[in-house]
């Protein structure tokens, strides 16, 4: 029986995505997205958890959210999570988990600087080419920790 790997999000970006471009100069986009659940406790106070995840965008997605996302944007993102492994300098193993995203949807109104009426609300970008073989090779510190590929950040 095959496996299934799917991630849903909807969250607020941590910060600006950092965009880098590997050889061949495919772009790869990098961010933080902050997802919060609310629940109740028994006692009646309303409690908020936010988990934080490293979402990796490659090519077209890369390039649209260079484009258009910032710092607390909300968007929903499907993927499929990824996890790293590498030994750091002081030959610990390190394992980094990340989401690599294969359809973006900006949930936000946009507005741009020549028409601030102008709506585009939940635009559907999916990626187009998969990078499955792609190997990552890079710290969460951006450090180049080996791989077949090697990321700038």
């Amino acid at each position: 029986m095959r496996g299934v790997n799917k991630v849903t999000l909807v969250g607020n970006l941590g910060r600006d995505p950092d965009v880098q471009y590997i050889e061949g100069d495919i772009p790869v986009a990098k961010f933080p997205l902050a997802t919060t659940e609310m629940r109740k406790e028994r006692n009646g106070n309303v409690v908020s958890e936010t988990e934080w995840h490293t979402v990796v965008l490659w090519r077209g997605l890369a390039e649209l959210a260079s484009k258009y996302l910032h710092k607390g944007s909300l968007v929903y993102i499907e993927g499929r999570l990824r996890t790293r492994t590498w030994e750091d300098k002081d030959k610990n193993r390190r394992f980094q988990t990340e989401i690599v995203g294969e359809n973006l949807v900006m949930l936000e109104k946009r507005k741009d600087n020549d028409h601030a009426s102008d709506v585009h609300q939940h635009e559907t970008v999916k990626s187009t080419t998969a990078s499955d073989d792609l190997d990552f090779g890079f710290s969460k510190d951006g450090e180049d920790i080996g791989g077949n590929s090697t990321l700038p950040f």
